[in-house]
C-alpha cells in the first residue's frame, strides 16, 4: 500500500514535469496587434528670393496655414519695371523697323525714282544736242578747251543717268534680305531682354510651392534680402509620418503597406489610419559587431507610418502611438489605408493589447 502511494507521487511528480516542460517548449503565441512608439515627422522647406532687393512686405506670421500659390512676401521691384519698360519701348521702335523692311519700298518711293531718271535722260540728250552744235562749230572757230567742256558735260549727265538707274532698280528690288534678318534678331533679342526683365519682377514675389504652415519669420520690411537667404521656414503637411522604431525580435511582424492606427495623447479617443511606407534596412544604436544573441535583440529598425490627417491634428514632434494589425496587407495598398475608413470591430480594443 505504501509502495503504491510513492509509485502514484512519482507519477503526479513526472506528469507535473513533464507539462511544465512541454510549456515552456511550446511557442507562445504573438498577439494580434503590434504596438510602437514614436513621433510626428514632416518635412521643411527653407523659402528665399531669388534676387537681391530690400523687403518691402512679409504678408503672414508665424503659426500661418498657408496654400500653394500664396504671395507671402515682396521685394522692391521699382528699378526692375523702369528697366522693363525701356526694354519694352526698345521693342516696340525695332517692330517698327521690321515692318517697313517687310512692306518694301512705297510706290511713290519708286515713282520719285522713274522721275529722277526721267530727268537724267533729259539732261543727257541736252548734253547730246550741245556736243553736236560744239561740233559743227569747232571749225569756224570754236576753240579746243569749250569743245573738251561740252564733252564733259555728257560724260556727267550719262553718270548721273547711270545713278538714277541703280536707284530705281534698288527701288524696285526693296531691302535686302540681310538687312530683313538682322532686323528680326535684333527684336528677338528685345524681346528676350523684356521677358527676362519680367521674370525677374515676377520672382520679387515669394510664393508658397505648396500647402503648408509658416514655421519661421525670419526678414521683416526692410531687410535686405538677398539670393538664397531663407525668409520663412514653411512645414509641409503632406506628407505626414510617424516616425518610429521595431525591435528587431518584432521586425517580421511588420512590413511595407501594412494597415496601421495612429493616436495621440492630445486626441486619445481619435484614431488616424495609415500604412507603412518605409522601413530602414539598417539597424540603428547597436555595436559594431553583433556577436551574441543579447546583443542582436537590442537591434532596433527606424519604420515610416504614413498618416492621413485631413483635419491637421498632428504637429511636428508630438509623441504618437502606433497600432500596426499582423497579417497580409490590403490588396488595394496604401491608397485603400488613405480612401476607406477602418471597421470598428477592426479596430483593437486597446492601444496596447
Amino acid at each position: 500500500m505504501q509502495k503504491r502511494a510513492v509509485l502514484l507521487l512519482i507519477l503526479v511528480v513526472a506528469s507535473a514535469a513533464s507539462f511544465t516542460w512541454w510549456r515552456s517548449r511550446r511557442p507562445s503565441a504573438q498577439p494580434e496587434w503590434l504596438t510602437l512608439y514614436g513621433n510626428v515627422d514632416l518635412r521643411t522647406a527653407q523659402l528665399a528670393f531669388d534676387g537681391d532687393a530690400l523687403v518691402t512686405a512679409m504678408r503672414v506670421e508665424e503659426g500661418a496655414r498657408v496654400e500653394a500659390g500664396q504671395i507671402l512676401a515682396t521685394l522692391d521691384s521699382s528699378r526692375l519695371q523702369a528697366e522693363r519698360d525701356e526694354a519694352q519701348a526698345l521693342v516696340e521702335a525695332q517692330e517698327a523697323v521690321v515692318r517697313r523692311l517687310d512692306s518694301g519700298t512705297r510706290p511713290q518711293e519708286i515713282e520719285q525714282a522713274r522721275a529722277r531718271v526721267a530727268s537724267w535722260e533729259a539732261r543727257l540728250a541736252n548734253a547730246e544736242q550741245n556736243l553736236q552744235r560744239s561740233q559743227q562749230l569747232a571749225p569756224s572757230g570754236l576753240s579746243q578747251q569749250e569743245l573738251d567742256a561740252v564733252r564733259t558735260q555728257v560724260r556727267v549727265e550719262q553718270a548721273g543717268l547711270d545713278e538714277a538707274k541703280q536707284a530705281l532698280a534698288l527701288a524696285l528690288e526693296g531691302p535686302r534680305q540681310e538687312d530683313r534678318d538682322e532686323a528680326r534678331a535684333r527684336l528677338e533679342a528685345y524681346r528676350a531682354r523684356v521677358r527676362w526683365l519680367q521674370r525677374r519682377i515676377a520672382d520679387t514675389e515669394l510664393r508658397a510651392p505648396s500647402a503648408g504652415t509658416i514655421r519661421s519669420r525670419l526678414l521683416e520690411p526692410g531687410d535686405y534680402a538677398s539670393r538664397g537667404r531663407a525668409v520663412y521656414t514653411l512645414a509641409l503637411t503632406d506628407p505626414k509620418w510617424v516616425r518610429a522604431y521595431v525591435p528587431e525580435p518584432n521586425l517580421g511582424r511588420v512590413r511595407e503597406g501594412a494597415r496601421a492606427w495612429v493616436s495621440t495623447d492630445s486626441f486619445p479617443a481619435d484614431r488616424l489610419e495609415g500604412w507603412i511606407g518605409f522601413i530602414s534596412p539598417m539597424a540603428e544604436f547597436t555595436p559594431k559587431s553583433v556577436e551574441t544573441t543579447e546583443l542582436r535583440t537590442q537591434l532596433v529598425y527606424e519604420v515610416r507610418i504614413f498618416v492621413n490627417d485631413p483635419d491637421d491634428r498632428l504637429r511636428l514632434g508630438m509623441p504618437a502611438t502606433v497600432v500596426v494589425a499582423d497579417g497580409t496587407p490590403p490588396a488595394a495598398g496604401p491608397a485603400s489605408a488613405v480612401q476607406s475608413k477602418p471597421e470598428p470591430s477592426a479596430l483593437p480594443k486597446r492601444l496596447e493589447p
